[in-house]
């Protein structure tokens, strides 16, 4: 009787043989849910979804909501067993002596419906070819009906019910019923009432026709109609719909966006986490069917960020250098955690969108990391890499006493051979042609001679360089491949001259990485530097903690990954003199916990830095340009407000970093650091008959002396006039001119001196 009955109705012919061999069942696939990217304290940063459905059970669906779309579209639907073969008699007739045309679909045929709709858009295919409503032909409805007989064989009614109305489209991208009465009303679908229930149930047989945002009088009209459907089944009652009836629709809409974009709070952050999912082939074997997992498939991202740090580094970020500033100079704050890796904060001063060209306040460029994770590829790290040139000084056996020859500018003819092991030849050469390689000082005044701590604490390019020509230069740029630095200038194997696809470790066949040349992003120097906050402890840097989809399925992520990369008394004595470096010249006594760190700027100045630190947390402060890096366009324009001549890291990354701090940095508690060894004491002076008998002056006696004052006061004698510290909080509003000035550079400032060969950025 069914196909008979399906089939006379359009007119064409067909034997009961055409249904028994349709098949009874079909290939299910997981329903669509939202994904959602929360914080470390469980609150939701970004929903994705590309049908926003949160599927819930039948006993959270109100009574009244479950008599409302049983009364419109199916009032037989306990009495039938799949098909109602009333309801199709009722419809072939009206449709052979009427214009207007019935359906005849139980829900079940319906739920059917939208489950072959659903594995179909799984499946990748094409829209046109789907079976939605409008465009079956007469197999398609009898398979349906098939499917819908079948289907009320292996579940109750209820289970049916609540199918459906979890599945069923309302409103554009809005799927089920909890979705919906969230969408339209801001409540849960337990907690809808009559009125509610007569809108959204009504909403269904056409979403977009009966939306009552953009139609309002045709939705209020639906609505009166499934409330005279409930009066004529006896769902509800002659003074219950009367009540309903006069009644507005009283809408309370709220909207949940999908995307990183609609995040309040770390969206930059977010979009990284998307990134890691879709680039990761544990989440999927192709890109397409990765972020079909993220759009679809329900997953629980559960994140490293805290929202604590993240709101105040984008508060801070803004504040230092606002979003809509003329200048366009991106600032960026990331914090890590020392012992676990994780990533607890990235933030940034622009706000996170499309843009044609990614300029001005809105970008979706992620200053923090690297292009294939959506940033900016790295900015050179300027005077922020020396400290791995003092670590492979203490690793090869000297001290921070030891004192060193630093004038002020130094020539490295071509010819001069650094050590250099790892290379094919054996060493590496400066390059610069006849004229060699002469790198200088910012500033003019130090002291010819000095030890290594000094020449640290101020950042003296020519003091890294002295103790770089006396090591072997693998040692050096194996220490940053050690705490996991990679050059984003740099896609050639060193060793094997092969070109490559990724980033690769820091070459030491250009000399001027020591002082910075080197690309490197913010996350991995906060990375590096939290080794040296955690005794040598090296932690990979993670923002996932755990993903799990729908089904409960645990995907696996990266667990806390630590290593051992520097030892305990190392890092112990650099952080004698970094300690100096933040508490003196960055913070000027303004924290009262241990803090260590290391400023930076690159020649031209068009990326500053401060890398700091507490036991607790690192964070790189980064400051400067990301639209221009190939032009070392130097910051001496007006920039938030004020024109400057002289810039570093003291103009905004320094105040950056110290301002998050004091909001923050007690969070993570601060410890002290290790203790720093000691110079040896000066041996006692001899008589004078005895004098000859020492034929050469003491350095280890210099050392000691030089070591044992106090570094702040170790000032060149001619530094810049008119210094002005970094106010607190504020943003500087005259020449901020840092004493010390320690733009790390391959040509710093020196005139006609050349950059090693082959030609890198200026550092």
């Amino acid at each position: 009787m069914i196909p008979v009955a399906s089939l006379a109705g359009s007119g064409a012919s067909a034997g009961s043989e055409v249904f028994d061999a349709l098949p009874a069942s079909f290939k299910g696939e997981p329903i669509a849910q939202p994904s959602k990217v929360l914080a470390k304290d469980g609150s939701t940063i970004a929903t994705f979804y590309s049908e926003n459905r949160q599927p819930v059970e039948l006993k959270d669906i109100s009574k009244i909501m479950q008599k409302a779309i049983v009364s419109i579209e199916d009032e037989r639907f306990y009495e039938h067993n799949g098909v109602d073969i009333r309801g199709i008699a009722r419809a072939a007739v009206n449709n052979f002596t009427s214009s207007s045309q019935q359906g005849a679909s139980t829900l079940t045929q319906q739920y059917v419906n939208n489950l072959i709709v659903n594995a179909d858009v799984v499946n990748g295919v094409d829209r046109s070819e789907m079976t939605v409503s409008g465009s079956k032909d007469i197999a398609d409805k009898a398979r349906e009906a098939k499917l819908a007989v079948s289907i009320e064989k292996k579940m109750t009614k209820d289970e049916i019910l609540e199918g459906y109305l979890n599945l069923v489209l309302f409103s554009g991208r809005n799927y089920g019923i909890q979705a919906a009465a969230q969408r339209f009303y801001s409540v849960d679908a337990k907690d809808l009432n009559l009125q509610q229930s007569a809108m959204l149930a009504g909403m269904v047989q056409l979403p977009n026709a009966y939306n009552p945002e953009k139609s309002p009088e045709r939705s209020l009209k639906r609505r009166n109609t499934v409330l005279a459907a409930m009066l004529r089944t006896g769902a509800i009652d002659k003074a219950e719909y009367d009540k309903a009836a006069k009644s507005k629709l009283a809408l309370k809409p709220h909207q949940v966006k999908s995307g990183c974009i609609a995040a309040d709070s770390g969206a930059f952050f977010c979009d990284y986490v998307t990134r890691l999912i879709t680039t990761d082939k544990a989440y999927g074997k192709t890109k397409k069917d990765r972020e079909n997992l993220l759009y679809r498939g329900g997953l629980t991202i559960q994140t490293t960020l805290d929202l604590r740090l993240q709101q105040e580094a984008e508060k801070q970020s803004k504040r230092i250098i606002p979003a809509d500033d003329k200048s366009n100079i991106g600032a960026s704050i990331v914090t890590v955690e020392p012992g676990t890796g994780n990533i607890l904060a990235m933030g940034q001063n622009k706000t996170y969108g499309p843009t044609d060209k990614d300029k001005g306040p809105v970008t979706m460029i992620n200053f923090a990391v690297e292009k294939a994770l959506g940033g900016a590829g790295g900015f050179q790290g300027g005077s922020t890499m020396k400290p791995y040139t003092t670590m492979a000084w203490l690793e090869s056996g000297h001290n921070m006493w030891d004192r060193i020859s630093a004038p002020n500018k130094k020539n490295y003819p071509e010819s001069f051979k650094w050590k250099a092991s790892c290379l094919a030849r054996g060493y590496a050469t400066s390059g610069g042609g006849a004229e060699g390689w002469s790198p200088a000082n910012a500033v003019k005044g130090y002291p010819s001679s000095m030890s290594v701590d000094y020449g640290l604490f101020n950042s003296v390019n020519t003091a890294t360089i002295t103790e770089a020509s006396k090591l072997d230069l693998c040692d050096i740029s194996k220490a940053t491949e050690r705490l996991g630095l990679l050059d984003y200038d740099n896609y050639t194997d060193f060793k094997t001259g092969e070109k490559t696809t990724t980033a690769q470790p820091i070459s030491p066949a250009n000399p001027s990485f020591v002082i910075g040349s080197a690309r490197i992003t913010p996350l991995a120097q906060a990375t590096a530097f939290a080794a040296l906050a955690n005794d040598g402890e090296f932690c990979e840097n993670r923002a996932l903690t755990s993903v799990t989809d729908a089904k409960g399925t645990e995907y696996k992520v990266k667990p806390v990954e630590c290593r051992q990369e520097v030892s305990p008394q190392v890092v112990a004595d650099m952080n004698g003199t970094m300690k100096k470096i933040a508490s003196q010249k960055v913070a000027k006594g303004s924290i009262g916990y241990p803090i260590a760190g290391k400023t930076g700027t690159n020649n031209g100045a068009n990326s500053t830095w401060f890398v700091g630190y507490t036991t607790g947390m690192t964070s790189a402060a980064w400051v400067g340009r990301y639209d221009k890096q190939s032009n070392l366009e130097t910051m001496d324009k007006e920039i938030a407000g004020v024109t400057r001549r002289w810039t570093d890291s003291g103009t905004w990354a320094s105040p950056l970093w110290t301002n998050y701090m004091k909001q923050v940095g007690e969070l993570y508690p601060a410890k002290k650091f290790g203790n720093a060894k000691s110079a040896p004491k000066a041996p006692p002076k001899e008589d004078k008959k005895d004098s000859s008998n020492d034929s050469k002056s003491s350095d280890e006696s210099k050392s000691a002396k030089d070591s044992s004052k106090d570094s702040s006061k170790d000032k060149p004698s001619n530094k810049p006039k008119n210094s002005t510290a970094p106010k607190e909080v504020k943003i500087p509003k005259s020449e901020n001119k840092e004493k010390g000035k320690d733009k790390g550079s391959s040509k710093q400032n020196s005139g006609s001196s050349k950059a090693p060969t082959p030609p890198k950025k200026s550092d």
